[in-house]
């Protein structure tokens, strides 16, 4: 077999393991996802025949799910009767459980070992002072020069390593057939997914990190594949299911999809589907945008309850695929979904009115950023190290005590001298550097009325991204916006409120498209910090005679900061206990981020308007009667269906299985070379979500894991045409990665769910049938 057959092999193999993406830009993504072609059902046989791994909740949550009445316990004997299992349903959650927790001893913990030690040093990022020699020639010539001084690894004298990594896998596996040599890959890839997702992460992105010190997965598979024959190990061969394995398989698929339906009828009978509309004669005071994030749910009711307001569901980028250039740093971030390249970069520009105030913040910057490397450099160099712990020991401690019992400090909510009160944000294109045309910036804003459905004006509009702000958290960057790259929304909501002031956008807006935008309506960006709930108004430029509808939407949105930590908290004194949470240094859950995500909603806020969802649906407005040739639900299905997939994916895998997907308990965690974790001092690095992100306790669930429902309210006729055209998504749904669910307007919001290859199953012919009903 040539070399370019083998590269062919690598990359094919490599589709066994999903991307690990870093901590500083953690998003949530499908770790399946190169298994989305095959059935559910099919993937997570394959990846038990892989890992061992068993892809399905635990005993403890089919037991949760009969004690809610998710599960009927004569529904789970008859799929046990279905499938000839011999025994009660007592029988079958022993053997489940047995079968759960007989772990496979991993055979391949040696090669594991030795290889994460040299990667670990090869793709440091800057957390240790001395750099590992010859990095520049990448992963394998590096190694290369240095794996004689490895005393683990019992090098053969006078050994000489291939000339590149290629020519290594070439000469190792030449006695392997086609087959063979896929499997012998995929296995070598599946060992360390954390690791190789991360390799397949700096590729994909093109990082300055990957352009510097290249690693690829030849390099990666060349290296293991020596240790492996200098250990005299064996590749670990696959697990092969026995008869009463697959038997469980089976019955654990069944058991999850009746779960999963009756989520369903429950959410059904929560919707408005009499068709009733809301009195819409009343010109609200101040309509508000929101992420369609499930955490947005929340404040959105409590904000509505407190005057007369209107919020819409809109993906938190705001349509704006950007890049965002952070003042004073330069460092350069994505703020828009991964699966959109980003076409254009946003900078802050120092406004003439604010030179000092800039200069000041400045300065601020500088002191603090030599202040971290100050201190990181006395820590860690060996002259000053014993003697600087000894000397600043006081310094540290009384931190330590303010950081654990003093007063958390509360944004005041008002323009403060900070970047977005002093500087303007400019926008130009990546592809040229060149700034927008009218036409481009029009239809920016255009598609995001599209998008949600807009009908009126208020004099208030706030587009309002968000983020989460907690202290001593690697994981920080998993609770900001899943639609922004897990970066802050606020720069792209700032943007988006912008381009809608602009007097030429509005002009070409009622001149080209017949978008009217009253004179009297200002657009402000704004950013709801989904860990204490409260809005920032970035007002500071706005024009005097709306001063005081904003001050009356800054005091109703206090209001609802109030009752909705309250509501998610449960305690006394809410907003406080709320504002120490995102500051206790000790804190492991300061918010349950995206957990209990289970369905995605698109229609008009009348369907949920008056429901509590309890935080379980992504919530993204849209009208079906605007959205004539069905275009704009074209770009809600292939953009935040497939977003919210892989979060429902990444909370699911983390819950059934986290410490193969998730990341196991923060406790014991180690940061690695800035970018990511791992458990104690080795082992594969974590791809997933913290214990605590998932669980109440190493028992119980908090996120009950089931796939994605989508509930659409638009005519069964225009998503068949969709679902026809759109190869992807055909596959997700037919592979039954989600459940999709139509309500029909055209046929009085009859509902029906689809059940693969373009068959229909209507809602009122099933056993859940009083959903609908009701």
């Amino acid at each position: 077999m040539d070399l370019q057959a083998i590269s062919k092999n690598i990359q094919t193999s490599a589709k066994v393991v999903g991307t690990t993406w870093p901590l500083y830009a953690f998003v949530t993504s499908n770790p399946l996802s190169g298994y989305e072609s095959l059935p559910f059902k099919e993937a997570c046989f394959r990846v038990f025949t892989k890992t061992g791994s068993i892809a399905y909740p635990e005993v403890s949550f089919f037991k949760h799910m009969m004690e809610q009445d998710f599960l009927s316990e004569k529904q789970v004997q008859d799929i046990l009767n279905e499938h000839d299992f011999q025994g009660e349903v007592k029988d079958f959650l022993s053997a489940l459980n047995t079968f759960q927790n007989n772990s496979q001893l991993n055979p391949n913990h040696e090669v594991d070992q030795i290889l994460v030690k040299w990667l670990s040093v090869f793709l440091d990022e800057g957390l240790a002072d001395w750099q590992m020699p010859d990095k520049k020639q990448g992963f394998y010539q590096a190694w290369k020069s240095l794996a004689k001084y490895d005393q683990n690894l019992a090098f053969p004298k006078g050994e000489k390593l291939p000339k590149s990594s290629l020519d290594a896998i070439h000469q190792l596996t030449a006695h392997l057939s086609e087959a063979e040599q896929l499997q012998c890959f995929e296995n070598h890839f599946a060992a360390l997914p954390g690791w190789v997702g991360y390799i397949k992460y700096r590729k994909d992105n093109q990082t300055d990190w990957q352009e510097n010190f290249p690693l690829e997965l030849e390099d990666y598979l060349a290296v293991r594949l020596l240790i492996t024959k200098f250990l005299g190990s064996e590749v670990k061969a696959n697990v092969k299911p026995s008869q009463s394995q697959q038997q469980l398989l089976n019955i654990l698929q069944q058991c999850l999809a009746e779960v999963e339906n009756h989520w369903q009828k429950h959410m059904l009978q929560k919707l408005n589907l009499k068709g009733q509309t809301q009195d819409k004669t009343a010109k609200p005071d101040a309509q508000l945008v929101f992420c369609i994030d499930t955490r947005s749910e929340l404040i959105r009711r409590n904000i509505e309850s407190k005057g007369n307001y209107e919020t819409y569901g809109y993906a938190g980028f705001f349509g704006i695929a950007m890049d965002y250039e952070a003042a004073f740093t330069g460092l350069t971030r994505k703020s828009c979904p991964p699966i959109l390249s980003s076409a254009f970069k946003v900078t802050e520009q120092n406004t003439s009115a604010h030179t000092q105030s800039f200069q000041d913040l400045e300065t601020k910057h500088k002191k603090s950023e030599f202040k971290g490397y100050f201190l990181k450099r006395m820590k860690n160099i060996l002259p000053s190290a014993f003697g600087f712990v000894e000397g600043a020991g006081l310094a540290y401690a009384y931190q330590l005590l303010y950081r654990t019992f003093g007063k958390p400090k509360k944004n005041k909510n008002s323009a403060s001298n900070s970047v977005e009160s002093i500087c303007e944000t400019q926008m130009h294109k990546v592809s040229d550097q060149s700034h927008l045309s009218v036409d481009e910036q029009t239809q920016i804003v255009k598609s995001a009325f599209d998008l949600t459905g807009w009908k009126t004006f208020a004099p208030l509009i706030v587009f309002a991204g968000h983020g989460s702000h907690t202290a001593n958290n690697p994981f920080a960057s998993s609770l900001d916006c899943g639609a922004c790259a897990a970066s802050p929304g606020r720069h792209n909501a700032r943007m988006i409120a912008k381009l809608a002031n602009s007097k030429e956008v509005r002009l070409a807006l009622k001149e080209k498209h017949g978008i009217l935008v009253p004179e009297d309506t200002l657009f402000l960006g704004a950013e709801h910090n989904t860990t204490t709930d409260e809005i920032e108004l970035f007002d500071a430029e706005a024009p005097e005679e709306f001063k005081d509808q904003i001050r009356l939407l800054k005091k109703d949105l206090a209001k609802a900061q109030i009752s909705a930590t309250s509501e998610r908290l449960g305690q006394e004194d809410s907003v406080n206990q709320a504002y120490k949470k995102s500051t206790d240094w000790s804190e492991t859950r300061p918010e349950w981020g995206l957990a209990k995500n289970a369905g995605f909603i698109i229609g008009d806020r009348n369907l949920t308007k008056d429901s509590n969802l309890d935080g379980q649906c992504f919530l993204h407005s849209y009208d079906w009667e605007k959205d004539k040739d069905g275009s704009a639900l074209n770009a809600i299905l292939n953009g935040p269906m497939v977003v919210t997939q892989w979060i429902n994916n990444h909370y699911y895998f983390s819950t059934v299985d986290n410490n193969m997907y998730g990341s196991g308990s923060k406790i014991t965690h180690n940061i690695v070379g800035k970018f990511g974790v791992v458990q104690g001092n080795g082992g594969d690095l974590k791809s997933g979500l913290p214990l605590q992100s998932v669980k109440l306790t190493d028992e119980e669930n908090y996120h009950q894991p089931q796939r994605l429902s989508v509930f659409i309210h638009a005519p069964k006729s225009r998503l068949n045409s969709l679902i026809s055209d759109n190869e992807k998504i055909k596959e997700l749904l037919d592979n039954q990665w989600i459940h999709l669910l139509v309500i029909d307007p055209e046929r009085e919001n009859q509902v029906e769910k689809y059940v693969g290859h373009s068959a229909w199953e209507s809602i009122t012919k099933t056993k859940y049938a009083e959903a609908v009903m009701a």
